[in-house]
């Protein structure tokens, strides 16, 4: 799976090109505009494009805009596709009513991107996972420990939160490198050490086959 970049924009070209390279064995997930016609829908289908991706983050500015989301979901869902939701853990309130109503399948980008600092009990927190037990809708890609993290390396006051969202939804979890690290602060971590944290969030067999081989096959590869 190769999700285009925030800072590509909607130039999907090199994810386009990066699938092509796959030759049939990658997925992506690409960035559009109300103003995309269904040639280069169908094009990006064919190219292995699976869903959308939509920011609601700060620091990257242009925050997507509900109107133009809505419109956006209405031509991609009869595709199958679904769309990808990256927020910073204090919008969830204001986002919550709007992600229920759109007619998709919603994957929430690094855990929501809760403080790591507070803790699981903290309130930004709880109410993701209870959004995302409640409605099978919901997807959560257990992502971004280097991005939490306030400890830094080896991430331990980070992990908790994807142990306890695998625990909670083990057939509605996906896991991702986030590599190559675009707009994170020097140093830029150690992808070993990523992978290795999987033993630790999804320390089971089978939580461990469902979060890289069941889920993400089910969610991707569904056609």
């Amino acid at each position: 799976m190769i999700v285009q970049a925030s800072c590509h924009g909607t130039d999907n070209a090199a994810l386009v090109d990066a699938l092509a390279a796959g030759e049939g064995r990658y997925r992506g997930i690409a960035m559009v505009g109300p103003e995309i016609n269904d040639a280069e829908l169908a094009r990006l289908h064919a190219a292995g494009v699976r869903g959308v991706r939509f920011n609601f983050v700060s620091h990257l500015g242009n925050d997507a805009q509900f109107d133009s989301v809505r419109a956006i979901v209405a031509r991609i869902a009869p595709l199958g596709w679904h769309i990808v939701v990256h927020f910073d853990s204090d919008r969830l309130a204001a986002l919550t009513d709007f992600l229920r109503e759109l007619p998709i399948t919603i994957v929430i980008d690094h855990m929501g991107r809760p403080d790591a600092s507070l803790g699981l009990d903290q309130v930004a927190f709880t109410e993701l996972a209870a959004l995302v037990a409640a409605d099978d809708k919901f997807w959560v890609k257990v992502s971004g420990c280097e991005r939490l993290t306030r400890e830094g390396p080896p991430y331990a006051d980070a992990t908790p939160f994807a142990r306890h969202l695998v625990e909670l939804i083990p057939e509605r979890v996906l896991w991702g490198t986030d590599f190559p690290h675009p707009n994170i602060r020097p140093p830029i971590p150690d992808d070993g050490a990523l992978v290795d944290l999987i033993a630790d969030v999804a320390p089971r067999a089978e939580q461990r086959r469902a979060l890289l081989v069941d889920n993400p096959t089910r969610l991707y590869w569904n056609d």
